[in-house]
């Protein structure tokens, strides 16, 4: 008999002291006047076991259980868990943006992130002030988008030349649409980038292309996923550092290519370089690549703008903007085909504006209204990135009368803002019309904001409307589409981006009269 109750007392004792260290980490938060945290927090895990895939629905679900402001232990990191309007612009905007202009030291920033260096992972100071310049006026400022808008209305054409030389003979064929909007994305990207086209026909160098292809497959893999080892080092030693192996792998070869993309370039430059003014001038007005340009920088100031800055800066601008555009593309041609009353009405306001004699370009999307509420629509449905960036602060300060430590990793979960009830009738419901007679940043604000807000926010947001608005514009212009059976609209959601699950697939017919622009 007391063999049996030496028993039951040793099954207890570890119950008891979990749900002893479960109540004083719950009395702790509140004495320290945290915000809510779910109860319990698990000894090692925290509250990992309250989350699941899609990561971003995970998140809704305990904010929509425990409130809007929450305090997690996700592993051994503090996190602060944002799911409302009003307090997202409390930590991104007012007195809070510095504090959390930081970034956590997470696996993707050591390696694609060149060890915490570049635009997206480097830290609040004077080298990410001095990239984020570059970025602005230098590469994606008004005046470079418009010097270099013919590659993206070249770009557009191939796109819709493609489509239509898959589809004359063949008005039948189901279509995947997703390739098609990858290539076309991917395209716009590399050419302003480092001035080659390396994907589909015409490719300059095909064994290049390849290579650049597979990298690309590769980092879109895992660029934004949850890595577990983020949050549970110790777990590097149960099978899970495999993932480090696996984004070292893909960051060389990353590096490596280019690199040799700048050696190019160098090549290039050295030999058509000229002291002479007057060529100068001349060559100053050509349309240089991002490469070429940060390459001119280096030539001024080689000890600040070294080859690992030049790479890291354009990497982020490649992989952030074929990701985010892609996806942005895909659900908002998703939504369309599963509302042909809304295709419909978008594509009469493209016909009534351009009439029939030529094909849409960047200068008329300023005219077409309807088209930018079905984008914003969609990206409110479906943000390309769900959970805002990561971001860290710096110092303690305080959220929602909440006081938040230094070092708490802040996620914003943008679904759920978009999603909320409280900012949006019929939220769930696609409705392009919402946005009519509205300034969305005047009237919205943190309400609906698919590129981040504050410092960190994205700095290619221009580029991305115009891109996401031309191929989509060209899409609905030139074709009639119809569903080749129920769209599944699932997403995918192991990080912070929201692909779809399946890839769109459509039946595709060209309208007569793009045949005079298609010989």
């Amino acid at each position: 008999m007391e063999n049996v109750w030496l028993m039951y007392c040793l099954l207890l004792f570890p119950i008891i002291l979990l749900a002893l260290y479960s109540i004083s980490i719950h009395i702790l938060n509140k004495l320290k006047n945290l915000p809510p945290s779910p109860f319990p927090a698990l000894p090692f895990i925290g509250h990992i076991y309250l989350l699941h895939r899609p990561f971003h629905r995970s998140l809704s679900d305990v904010s929509r259980r425990y409130g809007p402001a929450l305090f997690l232990r996700l592993g051994s990191r503090p996190v602060l868990l944002i799911s409302s309007s009003s307090l997202a612009e409390e930590c991104l905007s007012k007195n809070n943006d510095i504090i959390f202009a930081n970034r956590p030291d997470l696996l993707n920033g050591r390696y694609f992130g060149y060890d915490y260096t570049s635009l997206s992972w480097s830290s609040y100071g004077d080298h990410w002030r001095n990239l984020r310049r570059i970025s602005s006026l230098e590469l994606l400022s008004t005046q470079r988008l418009q010097t270099l808008s013919y590659i993206r209305a070249e770009e557009a054409f191939n796109l819709a030349r493609k489509l239509y030389r898959l589809t004359k003979d063949e008005p039948e064929k189901v279509l995947e649409v997703k390739s098609a909007l990858f290539e076309f994305t991917f395209n716009v990207l590399t050419r302003m980038i480092t001035g080659k086209r390396y994907y589909g026909n015409s490719v300059e160098n095909s064994r290049e292309a390849k290579v650049l292809e597979e990298i690309a497959a590769a980092t879109s893999e895992v660029a934004y996923e949850t890595n577990v080892v983020d949050f549970l080092p110790l777990m590097r030693w149960f099978g899970f550092g495999g993932v480090e192996k696996k984004l070292m792998s893909i960051h060389d070869k990353r590096d490596e290519f280019m690199q040799r993309v700048i050696n190019d370039n160098r090549i290039l430059m050295e030999n058509t370089y000229t002291d002479d003014v007057d060529v100068k001038k001349k060559k100053k007005t050509k349309n240089k690549s991002m490469v070429q340009v940060l390459l001119d920088f280096q030539r001024s100031d080689p000890d600040y703008y070294t080859d690992q800055t030049i790479k890291s800066l354009l990497l982020v601008l490649l992989q952030g903007g074929t990701s985010t555009s892609t996806i942005a593309l895909e659900w908002a041609f998703s939504l369309l085909l599963d509302n042909p009353e809304t295709l419909k009405k978008a594509q009469s306001e493209i016909d009534r504006h351009l009439g029939r004699s030529r094909l849409i370009a960047e200068s008329d999307l300023a005219e077409l209204p309807y088209l930018r509420y079905v984008i914003l629509e969609a990206m409110r449905l479906h943000p390309p990135v769900s959970i805002v960036m990561p971001h860290l602060s710096s110092s303690e300060c305080a959220v929602g009368g909440y006081r938040v430590p230094a070092g708490t990793v802040l996620l914003v979960n943008l679904w759920e803002i978009h999603h909320s009830p409280k900012i949006w009738a019929d939220p769930e419901t696609f409705r392009p019309e919402r946005f009519e007679g509205l300034d969305v940043k005047k009237d919205l604000g943190l309400k609906l904001f698919p590129f981040g807000w504050g410092r960190r926010a994205c700095p290619g947001e221009n580029l991305a409307n115009l891109h996401i608005g031309l191929g989509l514009g060209s899409l609905i212009q030139c074709f009639e589409w119809e569903k080749a059976g129920e769209i599944d609209m699932r997403e995918q959601g192991a990080g912070t981006t929201t692909p779809k699950l399946q890839p769109l697939t459509a039946i595709c017919r060209p309208r007569p009269f793009i045949v005079n622009f298609f010989p």
